[in-house]
């Protein structure tokens, strides 16, 4: 039979796209999307008084939202070139930000081009069957009286509590301008991560239980899995830091300074999620050193008990030896109980080093 690789140990075998996608992301390259075939279009026009809600038959209803009184809110759920570039142009979005929309593997970041205030950032779900973090890319833009999101996956994101919110009379959403908005949909992303990094935690934990049970291949195996998990985890919550931090700093006419309190909050949130991947990274790093450890303890445990076995063998092998030279004068060779008296020394010698042993706490 083969000899086992760790590999073989993995739940699900060893994914070379995976890896691919975790450590050769290059934005420069022209993006290979399956475009969506169907994108949906949603609006939230609010005030303090009222909101509307409605689902827009097609990108050219979105226009006339332009210039109004009220906020608009149009988030677009799946990414297909020719709609999204008519979007932009009708909303003066500049080129390099429909490249960064359009794009993958963005680094999250944020623009200031023609009055408008752009970000780009990762949302981030947790796959139960996998164990592996996914990702989606999330563009925001921010303009006069209208915000525009643009999400790459059509059937899931993390702001269904801030449509709760929308739909409340006297919200505080509600009552305030669209760069409060603009915060709302960049919080839930962030509060989002540490739910993802609960379930991280969780995993974590159940692998340190493991390996201190049992610290099989299959344990080292999990290790390496996870790590390459938080390689996606602290890739997509380490550059929010500055993209916060950058919002906080452009003094940009769109965010008004009452807002700025709470794009700080959102600050402090990050730092925190940052800080709380680094300590999970540190868990991974500890745990493999913990696998290390135990491995070389039940080794060193192997071969006390082979060291232990060959003393023990040493006296039966040494008598042995000795009467089964072949010269004629040896002692005891024509006594009557010369054959006892060796097989005795064989299995006293033996228990006087075991009472030995034992008193010196050697096993």
């Amino acid at each position: 039979m083969a000899k086992k690789n760790y590999l073989d140990y993995i739940v699900n075998p060893f994914d070379l796209i995976r890896n691919k996608r975790i450590l050769q992301v290059n934005p420069t390259v022209i993006p290979n999307r399956k475009e969506t075939e169907n994108v949906r279009v949603f609006l939230y026009e609010y005030d303090t008084n009222n909101c509307i809600f409605n689902e827009l038959e097609n990108i050219e209803n979105s226009y006339k939202h332009l210039h109004t009184t009220q906020i608009s809110w149009i988030n677009i759920d799946g990414i297909k070139k020719d709609p999204v570039e008519k979007l932009c142009s009708h909303f003066g979005i500049h080129q390099l930000i429909v490249e960064d929309i359009l794009s993958m593997g963005q680094r999250p970041k944020t623009d200031e081009i023609n009055g408008l205030l752009f970000c780009v950032l990762n949302m981030l779900y947790f796959n139960e069957s996998e164990s592996s973090v996914d990702t989606e890319q999330i563009s925001i833009v921010l303009g006069k009286d209208f915000v525009i999101s643009f999400q790459e996956d059509a059937s899931r994101d993390v702001f269904n509590q801030l449509r709760d919110k929308l739909k409340i009379n006297g919200s505080k959403v509600r009552q305030n301008r669209a760069d409060f908005l603009f915060y709302m949909l960049i919080d839930s992303v962030v509060d989002h991560y540490f739910l993802v990094m609960e379930k991280l935690g969780e995993r974590i934990e159940e692998l340190e239980e493991d390996i201190i049970r049992w610290s099989n291949k299959r344990a080292l195996a999990k290790i390496n899995i996870l790590r390459k998990e938080m390689i996606v985890l602290k890739r997509s919550i380490g550059p929010v830091r500055d993209l916060v931090s950058g919002i906080i700093r452009s003094e940009n006419a769109l965010i008004e300074n009452k807002t700025e309190k709470y794009f700080k909050d959102v600050y402090d949130h990050i730092i925190q999620a940052n800080d709380l991947a680094d300590n999970y990274r540190d868990m991974l790093i500890n745990l493999q050193d913990l696998y290390m450890s135990n491995v070389n303890l039940k080794m060193n445990e192997v071969m006390k008990v082979m060291t232990v076995v060959t003393c023990l063998l040493a006296p039966a092998t040494v008598i042995g030896g000795i009467f089964g030279m072949n010269f004629e004068r040896i002692p005891l060779l024509h006594n009557h109980w010369g054959f006892f008296i060796s097989v005795g020394l064989m299995f006293i010698i033996p228990a006087a080093m075991m009472v030995y042993f034992k008193k010196r706490d050697w096993f």
